[in-house]
């Protein structure tokens, strides 16, 4: 959403200009003390440093709107943070230096990204920058003092770090769900937990493995970079695979949600207008991960039972037909969803968008009020007294057909005009 003179407005612009200022004091901190001081140990912040920088470049095949992985890079910049010792002998390195090399490198690394009109991006790097500084804080002092040989032998080291691997990953967690947060203005709580749960799959993975990492430089020096590279690099051209796959899933479900559009049954653009604003309604109210594929998913082909009408329904406006017949063309929605191959709960929030809120499922709530919606303005419902008129109507079919905390959702993703680009809707 941009402001009157063209610059970025977001809903939590406070919080947003926090995060990344903090993060630009300490990465000037870090660049000038190192460029005064000079650089300690040069060959292992070179070779670090080219790790993380191989982590950027390999990263790629997110889904728009989502974190981009870089798991290569991220296990490099922890590793060089909670790094003690190379090859038996200690190294010397502070926090500062440990920040300026990950930014360094980050940049490095997204070099290419930018040669193809793909900058880095900011969110990214602040919290790359003040995750390795976390994690470095609470390190490298601790090693460098000697406090760590005092109390931290064996069993009590791995625990040590174990913690410390924790409590990287949650600051992590509360960054990326605060930044996140601040961009869009969706509930902070459904997005930290959608961010904890993604620690159970490759967030543990790239912290374990960035303990390993310092843990073998430690022992076998900088020969151990290479060979901890590869399970790294299979895992991101896995997930870039699961990517791919799963885009071609949703290209071949949007297919054929347009085959009413192609056939004249609705207007053109519907499926996709339901799906993007009912995918930003879902956020607002909370729903995260999979729920929201399958709310999109829905959205998508909520429509698909009018291909068995004999004669179309005007516009396809369903909304404005009787609750018989909405029924009627939902069960047979639900009916072709099923022999799609796509997940049962699609065809059951299909078959279901035509009931009595109070009988639905969320997502069913959600779809129906949205498509109501885009049947009262016509698929124009970014234009002033057009949509306050459909919002008010959608307030006063609330004691049947509406949840009231979905309508007020609707609304509240309308003013801010996020959910697809379009112009925001002024309260009314």
């Amino acid at each position: 959403m941009t402001g009157r003179d063209g610059g970025l407005r977001t809903p939590g612009a406070p919080l947003l200009l926090l995060i990344h200022g903090a993060a630009a004091v300490l990465v000037c901190a870090a660049l000038g003390a190192t460029l005064w001081t000079g650089l300690d140990e040069p060959g292992n912040a070179l070779a670090f440093g080219a790790l993380i920088a191989v982590g950027e470049t390999a990263r790629r095949g997110a889904a728009p709107g989502e974190r981009e992985p870089a798991p290569l890079g991220a296990a490099g910049a922890l590793a060089y943070a909670l790094l003690g010792e190379c090859g038996g002998r200690a190294t010397t390195h502070g926090v500062l230096q440990v920040v300026a090399v990950v930014v360094a490198a980050t940049l490095a690394g997204a070099v290419p990204h930018a040669a193809r009109g793909h900058g880095p991006v900011p969110d990214h790097l602040v919290r790359r920058v003040l995750t390795a500084g976390f994690a470095a804080a609470c390190f490298q002092p601790l090693y460098n003092s000697g406090e760590l040989d005092h109390w931290a032998h064996g069993s009590a080291y791995a625990l040590f770090l174990l913690v410390l691997l924790v409590l990287t990953a949650l600051c992590d967690a509360v960054l990326g769900a605060a930044l996140r947060r601040a961009r869009t203005g969706h509930p902070y709580g459904p997005l930290l937990r959608d961010r904890l749960r993604s620690l159970i799959g490759i967030g543990s993975a790239v912290c374990a493995t960035g303990a390993v990492i310092a843990l073998a430089v430690t022992v076998a020096g900088l020969w151990a970079l290479p060979v901890f590279c590869a399970p790294l690099l299979l895992t991101q051209l896995s997930f870039r695979r699961y990517a791919a796959v799963r885009a071609t899933y949703r290209q071949t479900i949007a297919s054929l949600a347009r085959s009413t559009e192609i056939a004249g049954y609705t207007r053109p653009g519907h499926a996709r207008r339901v799906a993007g604003l009912s995918r930003a309604v879902g956020r607002e109210l909370g729903m995260t991960g999979p729920d929201l594929t399958v709310l999109e998913y829905a959205a998508l082909m909520h429509d698909i039972g009018q291909l068995s009408l004999v004669d179309p329904v005007p516009e396809g406006s369903t909304a404005l037909l009787p609750d018989a017949q909405q029924r009627r063309i939902a069960l047979l929605g639900g009916a072709v969803v099923r022999r799609t191959g796509v997940p049962a709960a699609v065809a059951v929030v299909v078959e279901r968008q035509a009931d009595p809120y109070r009988d639905q499922p969320l997502a069913a709530r959600i779809v129906r009020t949205v498509n109501a919606y885009d049947d009262l303005t016509r698929g124009t419902g970014t234009h002033g007294a057009n949509a306050l008129e459909a919002l008010e109507r959608l307030r006063l079919a609330t004691g049947r057909d509406h949840q009231p905390e979905v309508v007020e959702s609707l609304a509240r993703v309308l003013a801010r005009g996020e959910h697809t680009g379009l112009t925001p809707v002024p309260h009314g």
